[in-house]
C-alpha cells in the first residue's frame, strides 16, 4: 500500500498519508487507483467529518506524478488521457473538508491535490514550484487549479520560472496558496487541530459550505479543463528548441523566494 489511513472515532479526523518517502511521494498509477478508491470510501463513512491529507517523510508533500509512470495516449492532439484526474477528493465527490499539510516539496502534479483541498497549512520548510515548462512541457491542469488560489502574476511567475525559482512557504503565505506557516515539521500537526475543530460541527453545515465554495470555482476550472487535453498533446510535439534545451539544460541551484 502507497497509502496510509489513520482515522480517529472520538475527533471524526482521519489522517491520510502518501506513503513513498524513498520516491518524494511522487504518485505512481497504483497509488492514483488507491487515493481514488479511498475517497470514494470515505464518502460512505459518516464517522469521518474531516480529513488531513500529507506526504510521508518530511522531504517532500508530493513531487507529482512518478516519471516511470507509463501512460498511453492517442495520437490525435485533442485527447489527452491525465491518471492525476482522478486523485483528487472533488474528483470523486467527495464534499468532506480536507486540509493539506505541506512539508517540504510540493510540486507539478501535487497540485492536483492541493487543489482539491480547502485549505493549506505549510512548514516553515516547505517550497512550492512547477516544473514543467523547464522541461519543455505544458502546464496546463496546475495552472488551472492554482490560478483559483493565487493573484494571476503570482501562479504566471511560478509555472514559467519552472525549477529556476521555488516559492518559500513564508512567500506562499503572502500570496493566498497557504493559510498558516508552523515550525518545520508542525504543519500535520496544525491541521489535524483545524481538521478536529472542523469535525466537531454539524457536518450537514460543513459539508454544504465545502459544497457552495467548490460551486464558486467549478464553472470556471471546467472551461480551463476542457482546454488542456490538447495544449498539453500539442506541446509534447517535439521542436528543434525543445531537443537543444533537453541537451543544454543546467543543473543551476534554484531561487528560493
Amino acid at each position: 500500500m502507497t497509502v496510509r489511513l489513520a482515522a480517529d472515532k472520538d475527533t471524526g479526523v482521519a489522517v491520510v498519508t502518501l506513503d513513498r518517502p524513498a520516491r518524494l511521494n511522487a504518485i505512481d498509477l497504483p497509488t492514483v487507483d488507491e487515493l481514488t478508491a479511498l475517497w470514494r470510501e470515505l464518502r460512505f463513512d459518516d464517522t469521518v467529518r474531516a480529513i488531513v491529507l500529507t506526504g510521508a517523510g518530511g522531504r517532500a508533500f508530493s513531487t507529482g506524478l512518478d516519471r516511470d509512470a507509463v501512460v498511453p495516449q492517442p495520437d490525435s492532439p485533442y485527447m489527452q488521457d491525465d491518471p492525476l484526474l482522478t486523485v483528487g477528493p472533488k474528483a470523486n465527490d467527495l464534499f468532506k473538508p480536507v486540509v493539506a499539510a505541506v512539508e517540504g516539496m510540493a510540486c507539478g502534479g501535487a497540485f492536483y491535490l492541493l487543489g482539491e483541498c480547502e485549505f493549506v497549512i505549510a512548514g516553515a520548510d516547505a517550497e512550492f514550484f512547477d516544473p514543467h515548462t523547464t522541461y519543455g512541457m505544458v502546464s496546463a491542469y496546475e495552472s488551472v487549479l492554482l490560478a483559483q488560489r493565487m493573484p494571476y502574476g503570482e501562479v504566471a511567475r511560478m509555472m514559467l520560472m519552472g525549477t529556476a525559482e521555488r516559492i518559500s512557504a513564508r512567500r506562499a503565505y503572502e500570496i493566498g496558496l497557504v493559510s498558516e506557516v508552523t515550525e518545520p515539521g508542525g504543519a500535520s500537526a496544525a491541521a489535524t487541530a483545524c481538521a478536529a475543530v472542523i469535525a466537531g460541527y454539524p457536518p450537514t453545515g460543513v459539508q454544504g459550505t465545502v459544497r457552495a465554495l467548490w460551486a464558486a470555482k467549478e464553472a470556471a476550472r471546467a472551461a480551463g479543463y476542457a482546454q488542456a487535453p490538447h495544449l498539453i498533446s500539442l506541446g509534447n510535439l517535439p521542436t528543434e528548441h525543445q531537443t537543444e534545451l533537453f541537451a543544454t539544460r543546467s543543473a543551476t541551484k534554484p531561487r528560493i523566494r
